[in-house]
C-alpha cells in the first residue's frame, strides 16, 4: 500500500511570514499539530511548524508569539516523501527521523498531503505501528546511543 491512500490531501499550510498566532489558529481549526510552511510562489515546503515548536522555541524562552511569524520557529527543512512511497518505507523514515508527521510532495515538489502517526496506526500491521510509536517517541539521548 502506498501512502496516497492514507494521507490527508491538501493539508492546511502557511507561509514563512504568516503571523504565529494565525498558525496556531490553523492548528485549532484543522485539529492538527503541524502546519507545513510553503513558499508562496511555488507551494514547495520550506519547513513545518509544530505545536511543540511553538512551545519550545517561543513560549518556554518567554518570547511574545504576537511578534513572531512561522519562519521564526519553524523546523527546516521539511522532511518530504512522494505519494507513491510505501506505507512501510514512510513508517521507517518517520522512525529514523523521529517524526510524528511527514509532508507529502508531488513530482514538482509541491505540497499535496501529510501523513500522521495516527494514519500509520490505522493502516499498518501492528508490528510496524509498535515500532513507529517506540522509535518516534524515544528520547533524543537514546537516539544517539
Amino acid at each position: 500500500m502506498d501512502i496516497r491512500k492514507i494521507m490527508t490531501t491538501n493539508p492546511a499550510c502557511c507561509f514563512p511570514d504568516t503571523p504565529l498566532p494565525e498558525v496556531a489558529k490553523l492548528m485549532v481549526t484543522h485539529d492538527c499539530g503541524e502546519i507545513p510552511v510553503v513558499d508562496g510562489a511555488t507551494r514547495k515546503p520550506v519547513g513545518v511548524v509544530t505545536d511543540r515548536d511553538i512551545a519550545v522555541r517561543v513560549v518556554a524562552p518567554g518570547l511574545n508569539p504576537a511578534n513572531l511569524s512561522a519562519r521564526d520557529c519553524m523546523t527546516a527543512p521539511a522532511v518530504t516523501v512522494p505519494p507513491e512511497t510505501s506505507l512501510d518505507r514512510c513508517a521507517r523514515i518517520m522512525e529514523e527521523k523521529q517524526l510524528r508527521r511527514i509532508v507529502v510532495v508531488d513530482a514538482a515538489g509541491c505540497l499535496c498531503g501529510i501523513v500522521a502517526q495516527a494514519d500509520i496506526a490505522r493502516n499498518a500491521p501492528k508490528q510496524i505501528v509498535a515500532e513507529v510509536l517506540k522509535d518516534v517517541s524515544r528520547h533524543n539521548s537514546e537516539a544517539r546511543a
